[in-house]
């Protein structure tokens, strides 16, 4: 802001100079004091000048009660989750009410590096979005897999000083900040004047101590209440998340008191299009908070002022003199139903319709990042060496899996699924190097009857990954998330019966939101089909490759034990 548009906020805010824009007759929600205020709310270009009794503006919109609040800020997601190019996950997130998310853009930069996050944030320019990078701080996310990139602190460095640059991203690699690898504590060294996000799955006690000792400022994966409040105790921001997959809402909002709510963060983390489109986006957490009985003043203090202390985001998350007039517009506190969306001053969503251009362009160098080495059927086959095999076994609700065993079929010597025990053939084939790596495996949970389901998306590194009864099905379905140069695929009976492209990193659509609704909607309905019995069958399988959630995954290098952080013998 330059000294004359500051001038004229002063005058503007004295009541010297009409305001553009006074939003009159609301109910101010004061995520500062925990209140609700009368009042009118006065803007001046893209900023409040002020709270009160405001009469003379260019324009006057009564509210008639409804209630102001500031923009939602989502402090931890993974855009690429779902599955839109960026103008589109803006047109489903920015009129229900989020205008600002803190997010790492890891996914793309496994595929892509930092070329590839700096590009994402390039065509977000002009978007009535405010996005915010924590730079990826595990490219790959351990040694136990095959990334497309690798991030190494000079490249930390450099990015650290971009515009939109605020921090470092989730430190997954614990055990090499715990075993004080020096390319750990270097990459912590350069980011310890900003936020240092943390993802301590599994750590307590003296380990907990010591990654926070380390710089580490925040946590977003826990699971269980008590998780919550040793964290909380150790002076970390808890981040309570409820995406897609990872639903840790009801388990964690008893940490939710007077004393703590302040260190408290609603997040989404990972979410599908078909959720954003169907629940919305932080709004949706916010409601469920609220009908799981969080003071829906709390809640929302919780999705935007707490956000912006977290992340030292200036001007964002309250409805205050010389704040963004970036604001949410709603009748019931309850129901948080949206009407209408301010960013920095102009109309941007009404009654969850954007306001605003979201074509789809760029992104071109983008694409053909599938590069897979030709295999056959037989690099699928588990060798019957020993009748007893460990079982990646799917936790319901959670991307936590447990570590199983079990007694598995065997035919011509070649471990096979076994329907009615619900242990079907898992595999994950290195996509970017073509180095003919693949992990095969056993999955439990899924349900499925016959056939098979493949994706690009399998964090972190997203190689592609397929479940499957035949092995035939695990190929076809694979073969075609090749052909598609990404994306997600169904198979049965050695064809084709429903697909998703994602030809953008393999992450990411280049279609309209309805279209890559419609087309998720029809690939998750074709693994029902087939007697899938999860809910989010690609989400939870996009999970199942990431070896630095407890206990059991697989990646392109084999089985990975992650409580000892190693690749399992057997």
């Amino acid at each position: 802001m330059n000294q004359q548009e500051l001038a004229r906020l002063i005058r503007v805010a004295r009541g010297e100079l009409p305001a553009d824009l006074i939003l009159a007759n609301a109910r101010i929600v004061n995520t500062f004091n925990g209140m609700v205020e009368q009042g009118n709310v006065a803007v001046c270009g893209e900023r409040i000048a002020g709270i009160g009794d405001y009469r003379d503006a260019k324009e006057v919109m009564d509210m008639d009660g409804c209630y102001v609040a500031p923009g939602f800020i989502n402090g931890h997601t993974h855009i690429e989750s779902s599955m839109l190019h960026i103008t589109q996950y803006a047109r489903a997130v920015v009129p229900r009410g989020t205008l600002a998310v803190v997010t790492d853009l890891h996914e793309i930069a496994n595929v892509c590096g930092l070329d590839g996050a700096k590009e994402m944030l390039r065509l977000a320019e002009g978007l009535p979005l405010d996005v915010f990078l924590m730079v990826p701080s595990c490219v790959p996310a351990t040694p136990l897999e095959t990334s497309g990139a690798r991030i190494g602190a000079e490249d930390i460095q450099a990015a650290l000083q971009w515009r939109r640059s605020i921090g470092l991203g989730e430190v997954m690699d614990f055990p090499a900040v715990l075993g004080c690898e020096p390319e750990a504590l270097l990459k912590l060294s350069l980011a310890r004047s900003g936020m240092i996000d943390g993802h301590a799955a599994g750590l307590t006690g003296r380990d907990l101590n010591a990654y926070v000792a380390a710089g580490i400022g925040s946590d977003h994966e826990c699971t269980i209440l008590e998780e919550a409040q040793e964290r909380l105790a150790r002076g970390l921001w808890v981040m309570i998340r409820e995406g897609s997959s990872e639903k840790n809402l009801a388990a964690l909002l008893p940490a939710v008191t007077d004393k703590t709510f302040h260190r408290c963060l609603l997040v989404v983390d990972d979410c599908s299009c078909e959720d954003l489109l169907r629940d919305g986006d932080i709004d949706g957490v916010i409601r469920k908070a609220i009908h799981l009985g969080l003071d829906p003043v709390r809640a929302i203090q919780m999705a935007t002022i707490n956000a912006a202390q977290c992340f030292r985001l200036k001007g964002l998350g309250a409805v205050a003199p010389g704040y963004y007039a970036s604001l949410v517009i709603f009748s019931s506190l309850a129901k948080l139903d949206i009407r209408l969306a301010f960013y920095r001053g102009r109309i941007v969503g009404r009654d969850g319709q954007p306001f605003f251009s979201a074509e789809v362009a760029g992104s071109g160098w983008l694409r053909s990042t599938v590069r897979v080495k030709p295999f056959g059927i037989e690099a699928l086959r588990i060798p019957a060496l020993k009748r007893h095999q460990p079982v990646i076994e799917v936790v319901p609700g959670q991307i936590t899996t447990r570590m199983a065993s079990a007694v598995v079929q065997v035919k011509d010597g070649e471990v096979v699924s076994d329907t009615a025990a619900d242990i079907l053939k898992l595999a994950v084939i290195e996509r970017h190097k073509a180095t003919g790596n693949i992990g095969v495996s056993l999955v439990k949970g899924f349900g499925l009857k016959r056939g098979a389901l493949a994706s690009s998306i399998a964090h972190d590194s997203h190689n592609i990954i397929v479940v499957g009864v035949e092995d035939r099905d695990m190929l076809a379905a694979v073969n075609e998330v090749e052909r598609m140069q990404g994306g997600l695929a169904v198979a049965s009976e050695g064809s084709l019966i429903a697909a998703l492209p994602l030809p953008i990193a393999g992450l990411l659509s280049d279609e309209p939101l309805e279209n890559v609704v419609q087309q998720l909607g029809s690939v998750e309905t074709a693994a029902a089909e087939l007697g899938c019995t999860l809910a989010s069958p690609f989400s939870i399988l996009s999970f199942l490759a990431l070896p630095v959630i407890p206990h059991l995954r697989l990646t392109d290098l084999g089985l990975v034990d992650v409580d000892r952080f190693e690749l399992l013998r057997f």
